[in-house]
């Protein structure tokens, strides 16, 4: 079965997985995302997504996008987990600006930031070479799990690979310059975008803040030089893949604390013996009381990373 067959089959089988998620656990399928954009700089918002995993409860809805205004039409970085946010987003951007979007940025492969490009012209959606690639290789399969997890949320949604391929350095749209950066550690292709007009800096989800990072696709030494790069930048609010807009520059450190202590704790329950179920129960420190969904992406980490720990510390016995 083709992946687009695979899907459509998906797609007919999701209104009856989601009256039964409904049934089951007391939730209502609302039908449409209710957006609120944040002004956080002249003519740039910030468009919020819920502070915890994706669920049917929240439509996906977890990842931050933004809105840049130009005289061409508003450039998004990001465009949601769906058609229907997609297209929330598009209406928006319209609302805001009285322009229909120039460019819709794709920060990195990850389903809850890009399957709503195809609210969007085609021509328009944008990424980093290693960003199409990657899409093309792994989006099928994310899709799928998209709609399993998303069920009438996902109605109509279709991956969209991007064509247009961004290059690292000042692109300019619409009378503003943007400073596109090409960096790598949380995915195999990781975006940022600095304003130069305002200082702003949008980060895709090389940071996190106030959540726990996810680490699905992360290289952690790749990872730790992206944030060196963006910590050197000069920016006035840094705008991260989840959670608030940081003015108080405590995002980047957040995130690299999380990194650290992470690697660090992984490989201690490792040496210690102890297997992936117990590792993932280990106390999380007290510092990181506040990141939403701190468990939850641990265990997750401990998923990803911990068969390749255990097999370059614990010496065959067959």
């Amino acid at each position: 079965m083709t992946g687009l067959r695979r899907r459509q089959v998906l797609g007919g089988i999701a209104g009856g997985v989601g009256l039964a998620a409904t049934a089951l656990h007391g939730e209502t399928f609302a039908g449409r995302y209710t957006l609120g954009p944040e002004p956080v700089a002249e003519g740039i918002w910030l468009v919020r997504g819920t502070n915890a995993q994706i669920a049917f409860a929240n439509g996906g809805a977890i990842a931050n996008c933004a809105i840049i205004a130009t005289a061409a039409g508003p450039v998004l970085f990001d465009c949601g987990p769906s058609l229907a946010y997609g297209q929330a987003l598009r209406h928006m951007a319209r609302n805001l600006t009285r322009r229909d979007p120039a460019l819709v940025l794709i920060s990195h492969l990850h389903p809850d930031h890009d399957l709503g490009a195809g609210a969007f012209d085609p021509a328009t959606v944008a990424a980093l070479p290693g960003t199409m690639a990657d899409i093309a290789r792994d989006g099928p399969g994310m899709t799928d799990a998209m709609f399993r997890m998303l069920a009438d949320w996902m109605r109509g949604t279709q991956l969209v690979v991007p064509t247009r391929r961004l290059e690292p350095g000042p692109l300019e749209v619409g009378g503003r310059t943007l400073q596109l950066l090409a960096l790598s550690g949380h995915s195999g292709g990781d975006l940022a975008v600095l304003d130069s007009r305002t200082g702003t800096l949008i980060t895709g989800d090389l940071v996190f803040h106030d959540r726990a990072p996810a680490t699905p696709h992360a290289d952690l030494a790749r990872w730790r030089a992206a944030l060196d790069t963006l910590a050197a930048l000069p920016h006035r609010v840094l705008l991260p893949g989840h959670g608030p807009a940081d003015r108080a520059g405590v995002a980047i450190p957040q995130t690299r604390d999380w990194l650290d202590w992470l690697e660090q704790a992984l490989n201690a329950a490792a040496a210690n013996g102890l297997d992936m179920v117990e590792a993932g129960e280990q106390p999380i420190p007290e510092r990181f009381a506040g990141l939403a969904a701190a468990r939850y992406e641990l265990q997750r980490s401990v998923s990803h990373f911990y068969p390749a720990i255990e097999a370059a510390r614990l010496p065959r016995v067959d």
